[in-house]
């Protein structure tokens, strides 16, 4: 036997050791039939790598000789740890001999010189090269050999996982996810120990090629569901992905609605008990945020403390929740309906502070509830992209002064403050419905402003057949209160105890299809 045959499989059998191809599954989804193969020649090879990567500043290119075989190690200044690499691989490598590894078996000589608990992957074309490297790992080029070896040691700086700050909890984890697919990966797979769940890997982005994660659980997830998904992100024909955004408008059913049916999250272990009622999850390298489909409207109203807390107390927060969104969407409206048009249906005594109010200022209840609106939106906006001592600051000057002075300056009334200031309180208790609840609030003002009370008839009655015709993979938005399923109701207003529902799975398969 050759000395770089014998080197190439001694290379090659090290690093298939430790592989696990259960772990995950590798799909590139923009996979090319016309992919350059690699040269056996290495000089050739690494020529045509520099022209392909434009020769690059930070293209690593060590060339070595080992036991009489030039070998070149590939990677990306910066992405590998250099020092494991170094005491992993080049260190056992150089003192590799031959005759030692025919005296032993080599699984044993692989686990005593070896042991690499990377990622394992055998490569032939130059785009596999290019992908490889650029996710933080070394590529192992042997003269005379058209596959390559590819490994990962990821080196590069990432944030660690901390607590999310959009989705405080009382009780639970802390944890959330970085900006790292395989940390994230990893956080996901230790709370759920099954064999059932399932990672795939698909490269999405014509420039990016950015690593996209769908998981789910094989023995619940929605065939048909799954099937639709990879369809839709197979289609997707972006440039560049940074982040699960990019990926919504490609998966979302009704585009144009107010209301997206794609839940976000920060969450391992939210993602998980989502993984367990049959929903799919993607997660994106380089985004903390998953995404997971279906989604249904009373998800906005649920939350993991929700599990941890007593049911009837729950059922008590979720309620109030729901009056939260009455009050965030209607109440401003329903305020200029009535000062408006039926004014006979206020109390007297309301009515009378109403009016004296009303004496002082310059504009009527319409423009009123739309400067207040207006105003309440530029500070809210403030406050979350300044820094937070700033923006809590910005906060706290608009509330307290702008508030005051626009009271004092006749531009509002003092019963328009107080409404806006309840609408947004209410609205803070469900932020992710913060982008419907801001275009319902106007819309409610005009309607209610031009109609009145029957204005806002007609808007709710609106609202109810928008929600209702919201459909995605065949699951309807409004699952399980339209279509009706009494089993389900035991977690969606009403929170019954753990011992009489075991998850949330019959919103989910039990939802479509069915009378």
């Amino acid at each position: 036997m050759k000395i770089g045959d014998d080197m190439f499989k001694f290379i090659r059998s090290k690093l298939s050791y430790l592989k696990n191809p259960s772990l995950y599954q590798y799909k590139p989804a923009h996979s090319s039939t016309n992919a350059e193969l690699l040269s056996k020649n290495l000089t050739e090879t690494l020529q045509r790598l520099k022209e392909k990567y434009h020769d690059s500043a930070d293209l690593v290119i060590k060339e070595t000789t080992i036991k009489g075989r030039k070998i070149a190690f590939i990677t990306i200044e910066s992405m590998v740890d250099m020092t494991q690499l170094s005491e992993m691989v080049l260190a056992p490598m150089m003192n590799l001999e031959l005759n030692d590894i025919k005296k032993t078996n080599l699984s044993s000589f692989i686990k005593d010189h070896l042991a690499m608990g990377v990622d394992i992957k055998e490569i032939s074309t130059y785009e596999e090269i290019f992908h490889m490297i650029m996710s933080g790992s070394v590529t192992i080029l042997i003269d005379g050999y058209q596959e390559a070896i590819a490994f990962s040691m990821v080196g590069y700086a990432f944030r660690s996982p901390d607590e999310p700050s959009g989705e405080t909890n009382i009780r639970g984890s802390r944890e959330g996810f970085c900006e790292v697919i395989r940390i994230n990966m990893t956080m996901v797979r230790r709370r759920l120990k099954s064999n059932h769940l399932k990672f795939e890997l698909l490269q999405v982005g014509k420039k990016s090629n950015t690593d996209v994660c769908l998981m789910y659980l094989t023995d619940k997830a929605d065939p048909e569901l799954l099937a639709y998904i990879k369809d839709r992100l197979n289609k997707i024909n972006l440039d560049v992905i940074l982040d699960t955004g990019y990926l919504i408008p490609f998966l979302e059913g009704k585009p144009f609605s107010i209301f997206s049916d794609i839940g976000t999250t920060e969450r391992p272990d939210f993602v998980c008990s989502k993984l367990s009622e049959g929903r799919i999850v993607l997660l994106v390298d380089g985004s903390p945020f998953a995404i997971f489909l279906p989604f249904f409207f009373s998800d906005h109203f649920q939350n993991l403390d929700d599990y941890t807390t007593q049911p009837v107390y729950v059922s008590f927060l979720r309620i109030i929740k729901y009056i939260a969104f009455i009050l965030t969407t209607l109440l401003p409206g329903l305020y200029v309906a009535l000062g408006n048009h039926h004014p006979e249906l206020l109390p007297e005594i309301l009515l009378y502070r109403i009016a004296t109010s009303e004496q002082t200022t310059a504009f009527p209840l319409i423009y009123q509830a739309l400067i207040i609106a207006l105003i309440y939106e530029i500070m809210r906006e403030a406050g979350l992209r300044l820094p937070r001592p700033v923006g809590t600051a910005v906060s706290i000057i608009g509330a307290l002064v702008i508030g005051d002075a626009a009271v004092q300056a006749g531009l509002v009334g003092t019963p328009m403050v107080m409404i806006i200031a309840l609408t947004a309180i209410s609205e803070f208790v469900i932020p992710s419905l913060h982008v419907p609840s801001s275009f319902l609030r106007m819309t409610f003002i005009l309607l209610g402003a031009a109609l009145g009370l029957y204005g806002i008839a007609l808007g709710i009655c609106g609202l109810f057949i928008n929600l209702c015709a919201l459909h995605n993979t065949g699951y309807s938005y409004m699952t399980p209160l339209s279509p009706l399923k009494f089993k389900a109701l035991k977690d969606t207003i009403l929170r019954f105890s753990l011992k009489h529902t075991n998850s949330s799975m019959d919103n989910v398969n039990h939802s479509s299809n069915e009378d």
